[in-house]
């Protein structure tokens, strides 16, 4: 993100009240924007050194070309190690990556094993994706990615398959209350191992802790850039397995909330369409009516499922570990780095 760009003066956080809901929905719906995609190695660079320029005071006042430039920097680049993101595993990129994930588990005509094979799939993009958007603080092995990998595909799809294994014994409903069920179970497996995938892909952040930093107030920041500092030189108060907690807890709620509408408003509306005599006449065209509700709903729940959580959050020191009592920066608070 714009803050692990050189220059003690401090951009805005956001043109939008992050302190409100409506402000982080637009916020995210920003840094979700899909249009950031296509801006390309040189744009970046074009949009960091604009802000580079303001950071080190060359431009004195944010304006709508700079706004663009954060915009561009903030959805592309990772907030703790200033390293892009790989394309594919932004969260620009979700809607894309998953609809693609979600083109194959629709297949006509699965077995068990092609079945197995997309979970492991799509379980593995959630790796990626929770992996890539995590808190940077505590660097992972390569044995210890395999081993959390590992945990988390087996686990989580273990939990999509024998979840979905409950559609063939719903017999006993009518065939109505049947069809519907079988279109919401997939959400419940979708949804519980999305989740359990956040859990144990980013458990050893919460068995070691994520950095904390105090708070500053804004004679603190006027103090840091008289020394040529900025906010990003503060040094951290500790590493804290309740924030850790609290960080991954709040990821996998995230997930679980993005997923509900994407996995339930579509089927629901599609078993209405199926009813009309067009579809019925043209049901080729059920696989792409199914694809292009998926992917309208998922970039419409996107911004409000992430927005649910600040993801630079803010919390009372006294509430963290004993070691933490006391050392809160404005107001007693900390902040750390939720993840996304």
């Amino acid at each position: 993100m714009s803050a692990s760009l050189p220059g003690n003066r401090e951009l805005p956080e956001s043109q939008y009240d992050l302190s409100t809901y409506w402000g982080r929905v637009r916020q995210t719906a920003a840094i979700t924007d899909p249009r950031t995609l296509f801006v390309g190695k040189n744009g970046l660079e074009e949009a960091k050194r604009l802000l580079i320029k303001y950071k080190q005071g060359e431009i004195k006042d944010m304006t709508p070309e700079l706004w663009q430039a954060k915009k561009i920097v903030d959805s592309t680049l990772h907030p703790d190690t200033g390293e892009p993101v790989f394309l594919p595993f932004r969260m620009s990129c979700f809607a894309l990556s998953n609809l693609v994930v979600t083109a194959g588990m629709l297949t006509p005509g699965l077995k068990t094993t092609g079945t197995v094979l997309w979970q492991v799939t799509n379980q593995s993009l959630n790796v990626a994706i929770n992996y890539s958007n995590a808190n940077k603080s505590l660097p992972l092995s390569y044995s210890k990615i395999a081993q959390s990998y590992v945990l988390a595909v087996g686990a989580s799809c273990s939990v999509a398959v024998g979840l979905n294994s409950l559609v063939p014994h719903l017999k006993r409903f009518s065939p109505s209350t049947r069809l519907v069920l079988s279109r919401l179970v997939p959400f419940a497996a979708v949804a519980s191992a999305g989740a359990l995938n956040v859990f144990l892909m980013r458990g050893e952040e919460m068995r070691t802790g994520i950095d904390v930093f105090p708070v500053l107030s804004e004679a603190d920041k006027a103090r840091l850039a008289k020394e040529g500092k900025a906010e990003g030189d503060v040094a951290s108060l500790g590493k804290s397995r309740k924030a850790a907690t609290l960080a991954v807890g709040e990821t996998a709620a995230s997930r679980v909330f993005n997923s509900s509408p994407i996995m339930v408003v579509p089927p629901l509306v599609l078993v209405r369409l199926q009813r009309t005599e067009w579809l019925r006449r043209n049901p080729r065209y059920t696989l792409p009516i199914n694809l292009g509700l998926i992917l309208g709903m998922s970039y419409l729940a996107l911004p409000f499922a992430l927005a649910a959580f600040p993801q630079r959050q803010k919390i009372s020191a006294d509430s963290l570990e004993e070691e933490f009592h006391g050392r809160g920066g404005d107001g007693g608070m900390v902040a750390f780095n939720r993840g996304i």
